[in-house]
This record gives structure tokens, sequence and C-alpha cells, in this order.
């Protein structure tokens, strides 16, 4: 497969994440049912599998070590923080306040770690 078409995967998992985490997040507020419907818990993990697999490939398809690569270490850094905060948000968090001002960051972080992807060295 060529980069191109493993970048474009990515970009498009990574849309369905953040999609997945705001439409998730609106479901908690709301109390929804769905939020415990087999597709919704099984499917962004699914896709945040093929995520991983197409970030680890591009970087083994560039021979880059993410330890050397200071923009790369911030979005690994920032991807650990979002999937906390999401797990405070849509599992652990003790009241609805403090979901929601884990979702609420969680969703900031995303946006950081986009930001970071768009505007990364050449």
């Amino acid at each position: 497969m060529s980069f191109v078409a493993l970048k474009m995967i990515h970009m498009a998992c990574a849309f369905i994440s953040g999609a997945s985490f705001l439409a998730r997040g609106i479901l908690m507020i709301r109390q929804s049912p769905l939020l415990s419907a087999k597709f919704v818990k099984i499917a962004p993990h699914v896709n945040d599998t093929l995520l991983l697999g197409t970030a680890i490939a591009m970087l083994v398809m560039l021979s880059l070590n993410p330890l050397n690569v200071t923009w790369l270490m911030l979005k690994i850094g920032l991807l650990v923080v979002y999937i906390g905060l999401g797990l405070v948000a849509l599992r652990f968090g003790k009241s609805i306040g403090i979901r929601i001002a884990a979702w609420t960051a969680g969703l900031v972080v995303f946006v950081a770690i986009v930001g970071i992807a768009l505007i990364k060295p050449a």
C-alpha cells in the first residue's frame, strides 16, 4: 500500500475517532441508552486500532523514530492525555460535571493533536 493511501486512511480514521468521541459525549450528557449499544461500544475500538496501525505503518515506511521527532512525541503525549480524559468522560467519571469537563478537555486535546498534524514541519 502506498504512503498516500495510508495517510488518507489515517486521516479518515482520525476524523471518525473525533466525531465518535463527540457523539458519545453528547449521548453521555443526554444519558441516552444508545451509549450502551454494542456497536457504540465496539466500533470506536476497531476504528482506533486501524488509526494506530496506519500510524505505525507510516512510521515504518518513513523510517521515523518517534523518540527523535519532537512534534511526533508531542502528539503521542497528547494521545495519552486524550485517552485518559476519554476514560474519565465515558467510563470512570464520578459525576456528570466531571464527565462533561473531561469530555470537553478531551475535545480540546483532540483539536490540538490535529493542529500539530497540520502544522508540523514537512
